[in-house]
């Protein structure tokens, strides 16, 4: 790797190649794969079987699209057999050696039992790589400090996340958030750093608390990066202003922990670049496909779909056509902060929408609806259902903070709040008010959904 530490990218010779190169690489990658995926996991070779197909079968991405989708309840099961019949819930699924595994990621279970990941040496070293190339895009460089303010049982923006920075040569403050934000902000003024890795909501509560905390506002912190990072929100317009504003920093979503799927959100000065830059395809590739039918959606600029992304040159647990549940729109077109790649924005998780009347709806897109009347709303919100969704009987109930307004403001801003629903969204929700500070801020993933006690 070049020291120059002036170059926009941090491995030029494959971030630069040309779509038709990248696609090369990619097929050649996952030739391989498919037959080292086949050879070693009995769960593989029977997708295989179920096409009546093997390895050598495949002739191309049309071919490969007919292997049946792997989905996280499917993985939980495979664990649950697989420690069931043989001791070990990577028996099935795990294509390396038990003696080459040396790390195990586990995702934050918030919507269940936690996946596990298993990986090897060699499988770190990428997941480091995707971290380096994503921070050194941002302006990171050896030398800067990094706060990172996430929960570090979430196990994939932990450990993994601490070494990928440490990878790039910058310093890691890894704190936590699992001791209190006092602790977060007495750790940010010993260590000065450059930059936070938080979720948006954590940071939202950070410019709150450090008046009170601190005795100073969170722009004293001295922060000059904001990476968002462990839920949705961060490529939202107006939550990114009111971070950039409260922390005087630049804001950049992105996301990817201990895998091989990373993305980053490119912030260029000047430049309304939608989405994040997909930094990872040369060892991951990415489909779209239809929730419910799980046909293949073509990767054209603005397509929308589920995520099914495969993971290439990987040893240990490599993820063959898996999905995540989580809802993407893609752009393929050049992007005109004149980075290449394909880009990304994480719409939504398919296991999260609501349908209100024939109308689909996602959690952060009614968070994103309601930030924009901050600051005379805080942003804090819950969605109250009678039971699970998706089908919701209307009016769909929203229970959510005011920013000190008195009862006459209160009605103007219910007024413009409900006609900003009715445009973006369709809908028309019921909204319960509550005072600033009455619903709690999580540090971690902010959980959106209620269901009320029957």
């Amino acid at each position: 790797m070049s020291t120059d530490t002036a170059r926009r990218l941090w491995n030029e010779a494959v971030e630069t190649l040309s779509r038709d190169a990248l696609r090369a690489l990619q097929w050649q990658r996952l030739q391989r794969q498919m037959q080292y995926n086949h050879d070693r996991s009995p769960v593989y070779r029977a997708k295989f079987e179920a096409i009546g197909a093997r390895p050598e079968d495949i002739r191309d991405f049309d071919d490969f699209a007919r292997i049946p989708v792997m989905t996280k309840d499917e993985h939980r099961r495979v664990q649950e057999e697989s420690l069931e019949r043989h001791g070990s819930p990577f028996a099935l699924m795990a294509c390396a050696a038990a003696g080459e595994i040396v790390r195990i990621n586990a995702t934050s279970g918030t919507t269940g039992v936690p996946t596990l990941y298993t990986l090897t040496a060699h499988d770190v070293a990428i997941v480091n790589e995707m971290h380096a190339r994503k921070y050194w895009r941002a302006g990171i460089r050896p030398g800067h400090v990094m706060l990172q303010a996430l929960t570090l049982g979430m196990f994939t923006g932990g450990l993994p996340l601490s070494q990928g920075i440490m990878h790039l040569g910058a310093c890691v403050v890894p704190v936590g958030i699992d001791g209190g934000t006092r602790r977060v902000l007495d750790i940010a003024r010993i260590t000065r750093p450059h930059a936070i890795v938080a979720t948006p909501s954590f940071g939202q509560y950070l410019i709150e608390e450090a008046p009170r905390l601190t005795g100073r506002p969170a722009t004293e912190l001295g922060l000059r990066w904001f990476f968002c990072a462990g839920e949705s929100g961060g490529s939202d317009p107006e939550i990114r202003r009111v971070l950039a504003e409260g922390f005087g920093a630049r804001v950049f979503d992105h996301t990817g922990g201990g895998h091989a799927f990373h993305g980053i959100s490119c912030d260029a000065p000047g430049h309304d670049c939608t989405g994040m830059h997909f930094v990872s395809e040369d060892h991951c590739l990415l489909e779209l496909v239809d929730p419910h039918t799980r046909a293949s959606i073509p990767l054209g600029d603005g397509a929308v779909g589920e995520m099914v992304f495969t993971f290439l040159d990987w040893r240990g647990g490599p993820f063959m056509r898996y999905a995540l549940g989580d809802l993407l729109q893609v752009w393929t077109e050049p992007c005109v902060c004149g980075m290449p790649g394909i880009r990304f924005t994480i719409l939504g998780r398919t296991d999260d929408m609501l349908t209100v009347k024939g109308v689909n709806v996602y959690p952060q897109a009614i968070a994103n609806t309601i930030f924009r009347l901050y600051p005379r709303v805080t942003g804090a919100f819950r969605i109250l259902l009678d039971r699970p969704g998706p089908r919701v009987t209307p009016p769909l109930r929203i229970r959510l903070e005011h920013g000190g307004a008195g009862p006459a403001g209160l009605v103007a801003i219910e007024r413009e709040l409900t006609t900003l629903f009715q445009e973006s969204l369709r809908i028309r929700p019921q909204f319960e008010w509550l005072p600033p500070g009455s619903l709690p801020r999580e540090a971690g993933k902010t959980r959106y959904i209620e269901i009320a006690a029957r």
